[in-house]
C-alpha cells in the first residue's frame, strides 16, 4: 500500500468508493442524495488535504481527509474522515490511513484529533479507533438516524497527539 496526496485524476475512483457509503447512510451524517459535485467539495475541496491509498497496481483502496476541527482557538485539534473501498475492507487499509493521518496531523502542527460523529452501530470502526488510542469522550444519545436501526447514539472520540504548542 502507498498513501499519497489525492489528485484531480483520483476523483472518479474516489467517487466510486464514496458514493455507495454516502448513499447507504449508515456511517456519515451526509445527505444520502448528495451529488458528486457536493461530495467532491466535502471530501476534497473543503479539507486542508486529502490523501488516497493505492495498491501496487495503482488501484484506489481508500482515502482520508484532514482539516481543523474548529476555527480560531480550536484549530490545533484536527478532524479526519476515512473511507475504504468495500473490496479492500479487512486488509488493514483503515488502520494504515489512521496511522498516516496522525503523523500528518503532527507534521501540520495539530496537537490532537477528534472524531465528532462516530455512529455507535459502526462497531468495527470504534474497535479500530480505540485500538489506535482514541477514547470515547462523549456520547450523543440518538443523534444519528440509521436507515435500518433508527435513532442510534453517536460518539465523540479524541486522542492527544503532541504537547500543546505555546504561541
Amino acid at each position: 500500500m502507498h498513501i499519497r496526496h489525492a489528485t484531480d485524476a483520483d476523483w472518479p475512483g474516489l467517487w466510486a468508493i464514496i458514493e455507495p457509503v454516502f448513499r447507504a447512510g449508515e456511517t456519515y451524517a451526509i445527505a444520502t442524495d448528495i451529488d458528486a459535485a457536493a461530495a467532491r467539495r466535502y471530501w476534497v475541496g473543503q479539507p486542508a488535504a486529502t490523501f488516497v491509498v493505492v495498491d501496487g497496481d495503482g488501484l484506489l483502496l481508500g482515502s482520508y481527509f484532514i482539516k481543523a476541527n474548529q476555527p480560531g482557538p480550536g484549530d490545533h485539534v484536527c478532524n479526519c474522515g476515512y473511507i475504504v473501498a468495500e473490496t479492500a475492507r479487512g486488509r488493514g487499509v483503515a488502520g494504515a490511513l489512521c496511522e498516516h493521518s496522525q503523523a500528518e496531523a503532527v507534521r501540520r502542527g495539530f496537537t490532537a484529533m477528534q472524531y465528532n460523529c462516530v455512529v455507535a452501530s459502526n462497531a468495527g470502526a470504534i474497535r479500530l479507533w480505540q485500538k489506535l488510542g482514541f477514547a470515547i469522550v462523549g456520547t450523543l444519545p440518538g443523534a444519528f438516524r440509521h436507515p435500518r436501526e433508527g435513532h442510534v447514539d453517536a460518539h465523540v472520540l479524541y486522542k492527544t497527539l503532541a504537547a500543546p504548542r505555546h504561541e
